[in-house]
């Protein structure tokens, strides 16, 4: 009987194979279990146990360019050191309209007046028999700096970091590197210590031009230092430190230890709002003797670069490329929340935090965001905890009911989003460089040119497409909700509108090119060379979302046959060109550092050319006129009398016309439900420190709402399996089918 050739498969070969598959497909499924289960979303782009602490996650599209307090002016600047540095007033957080309170300081100052000989004056005193105003300022003991390497010390009592050798730097490449870190109590004298550095001749600070005419001995004192920088530059030592704390101003003194006097010459009442920004925080002494050290600056290890405050925060993580990272001051001494605000604030949530130590969060993480889209999505993943509402998500946004009532829309009410709207006292604007050869000047062609301009750019139009008619037309200098705007009729800018229908309407194009013509260029070609007339246009346009802007501004000019070429740059190299009268036009935008008239009337004020003086004045226009009013409307206070110089000033603004009024602005904020103590406040930059985060529910939303869409995952592992099946079969077959042998004999029958 024949004998089969073939050899019994064993089970465990046959079964190897499928093992091996069902191996896999289980790994697949434990790692999507694993996944579904896991604390942190897959996308989350913070440290997974960081989320479920006391952390603030916000961003910022642009290195800010000083944070040095002295030379900081610009609203993306003040985002951190309004949170680092103390001046010795500040805004309540709650409290409307804005009003001051102590921050530092025990009290808030109301001057002394005097007249001519020294003699004491009542408060009530007419302004013109004020000769000068002396402001006393008290500090609250026990404030204590950062810790800094400036302030270490040994046990001598001798500062270990301010004697630094080019051997000593070698290996310092940040301020961490410096091991050992120093504080010391806050005192009056660092406060004057601040005062002098405005009139540093080497820091340029920006408002210094405008204090010289205020306080008592500073112009003087800038001189005194510019002259002595002028005698180092001479003997080869332009490096070389000027010595500030052995030299004093006139009009600014030290009292004691904890008390300190700024004289002001004459009536200014807005002074105290000055005493509430940065620039009149507090810098130790030993900042300057530590940053100003030789090859500190080489190494980028400088005050602008790393600040030294008594405030909630302070700054750990400068990398403008990456990420900004504010941690709470462990010096801080105890400030609290405020125990009162507003009718209907309690109600609100607002006073839940109330008495409570701030800074009620223990950090804030700025992450770098170049582009709206991605900042948009993070906020709706839950990563960011605040968000603006931009043009491209508005109508996902934001629901416009028949009546013009604002509110969200139904998928942002799911989201539990909260959103929180305000009138800005700001303005943005496209200004005139009054020092450029064709678009500045003074002369009836000058002005007629500017009028022209002003009436083609359709800002109504912009406010409709840009930003979804959050905003209304500037007809002036100054926005709603200060004294002196003037609404209706009364209020409108005649030289671009005319008053129709009881609205304002802009008059047409056919005019503007009439006043284009009697400009000497008539449908946009010069009529003495026969050249088209071509403007620049300078601008800080970020990326692909300003495209259309710019498209727009083109058409706009193109209305009147003129030709607009966009020059565009990143906006430190546009402080730069405006410092050097570069720009011929150019588009920025003010904030309200106080709430008076004057803070915008001074923007048009000719002493503060940034060319001539490195003031706020960006046009460099320069009216006798309204320079003499200006000066006579600053120090008064708001009535009717005030009104009437008010109107003036703004009508000889219109007619020049330095600026395209451009539009007053409406804030728009969303925040997320875990996101407390959220309150729009217009004046205070310091307000970081209120803020209250619920990480738990956070935590829950950002998992909730950032679930891994995993059964594609499933599906593709049995896809895997089953198309594996066949070839396992085929291996088992093969395993089990006979071989066939060839017998000495022959072939088997």
């Amino acid at each position: 009987m024949p004998r089969s050739c073939g050899r019994r498969t064993q089970p465990d070969r046959v079964m190897r194979p499928l093992g091996r598959v069902l191996r896999v497909f289980s790994s697949l499924l434990l790692v999507t279990l694993v996944s579904s289960c896991a604390k942190s979303p897959w996308n989350n782009p913070y440290p997974p146990d960081e989320v479920r602490q006391q952390v603030l996650y916000s961003s910022f599209h642009e290195r800010p360019k000083h944070l040095d307090p002295a030379k900081a002016y610009s609203s993306n600047e003040y985002d951190f050191i309004a949170q680092i540095y103390e001046p010795a007033v500040q805004y309540h957080f709650l409290k409307r309209p804005y009003t001051l309170v102590p921050l530092t300081g025990e009290k808030v100052p109301t001057p002394t007046y005097y007249d001519t000989n020294g003699n004491a004056l009542p408060g009530n005193a007419p302004a013109d028999r004020i000769a000068f105003s002396v402001y006393e300022i008290k500090v609250r003991p026990g404030i204590r700096y950062q810790p800094h390497p400036a302030l270490a010390q040994d046990a001598s009592g001798r500062y270990l970091y301010h004697s630094l050798t080019p051997a000593d730097l070698v290996d310092k490449h940040t301020l961490s590197d410096f091991a050992q870190t120093g504080t010391r109590e806050l005192v009056a004298a660092d406060y004057v210590h601040q005062i002098k550095r405005l009139a540093h001749p080497r820091i340029h600070s920006p408002i210094l031009g405008l204090m010289a005419e205020y306080i008592v001995g500073l112009k003087d004192y800038a001189k005194q230092l510019a002259g002595e920088q002028e005698r180092l530059v001479k003997e080869g030592k332009k490096s070389a430190r000027l010595d500030l704390e052995n030299t004093v101003i006139s009009g600014v003194e030290v009292v004691d230890r904890y008390t300190y006097r700024i004289k002001i010459k004459g009536k200014y009442p807005q002074f105290v709002y000055w005493l509430a920004m940065p620039f009149f925080s507090p810098m130790p002494p030993e900042a300057d003797r530590f940053y100003d050290q030789s090859g500190m600056a080489e190494k980028n290890i400088v005050l602008d670069w790393y600040p030294i405050g008594t405030g909630p925060f302070m700054l750990t993580v400068n990398n403008p490329n990456r990420q900004m990272v504010l941690a709470k001051n462990p010096n801080f001494y105890g400030e609290t929340f405020p125990s009162e605000g507003m009718p209907g604030d309690a109600e609100e949530g607002l006073l839940a935090n109330a008495g409570k130590t701030l800074p009620l969060v223990d950090k804030v993480v700025f992450s770098l965001e170049k582009e709206s889209i991605p900042y948009w999505n993070k906020f709706l993943q839950g990563y960011y905890d605040a968000s603006g509402v931009s043009s491209e998500s508005f109508d996902q946004v934001v629901r416009v009911s028949g009546q013009g009532e604002v509110g969200l829309t139904d998928t942002m009410q799911t989201k539990g989003i909260r959103l929180a709207t305000a009138v800005q006292t700001s303005t943005y604007y496209m200004g005139f460089n009054m020092l450029d050869s064709v678009v500045g000047g003074y002369s009836e062609r000058a002005r007629k040119l500017r009028q022209a301009i002003s009436i083609a750019v359709d800002y109504e139009e912009f406010i409709a497409i840009f930003t979804n008619g959050r905003g209304i037309s500037a007809q002036g200098p100054l926005p709603p909700g200060l004294f002196g705007y003037r609404d209706g009729e009364s209020g409108i800018n005649s030289y671009v509108y005319d008053w129709v229908n009881g609205a304002p309407q802009r008059k047409s194009i056919a005019e503007a090119k009439r006043l284009l013509a009697e400009a000497g260029y008539p449908n946009g070609v010069d009529a003495k060379t026969g050249a088209p007339l071509v403007l620049n246009f300078d601008v800080t346009a970020g990326g692909p979302d300003d495209k259309a802007r710019l498209d727009w501004m083109r058409k706009q000019f193109a209305k009147i046959d003129v030709q607009l070429v966009i020059r565009n740059t990143d906006y430190n190299r546009f402080q730069d060109k405006m410092a050097k009268g570069n720009a011929q036009i150019f588009q920025w935008g003010w904030n309200a550092d106080y709430p008076d008239p004057e803070n915008f009337m001074f923007l048009l004020h000719g002493p503060q050319g940034k060319v001539k003086t490195g003031g706020e004045n960006a046009s460099n226009y320069d009216n006798p006129e309204f320079n003499r009013l200006f000066e006579q409307m600053k120090n008064m206070d708001n009535g009717p009398e005030r009104q009437v110089i008010i109107d003036k000033m703004v009508e000889i603004a219109r007619r020049d016309a330095p600026w395209l009024w451009g539009f007053n602005p409406k804030s728009f904020a969303l925040y997320h439900e875990w996101y407390k103590n959220a309150k729009p406040n217009l004046m205070a930059n310091n307000t970081l420190k209120y803020i209250r985060i619920d990480p738990a529910t956070r935590a829950a939303k950002q998992k909730e709402w950032n679930r891994p869409v995993l059964w594609p995952v499933g599906v593709i592992a049995l896809f895997l399996v089953i198309g594996t099946i066949p070839a396992v079969i085929a291996y088992i077959r093969k395993e089990h089918r006979p071989v066939k042998r060839n017998s000495p004999e022959g072939p088997t029958p």
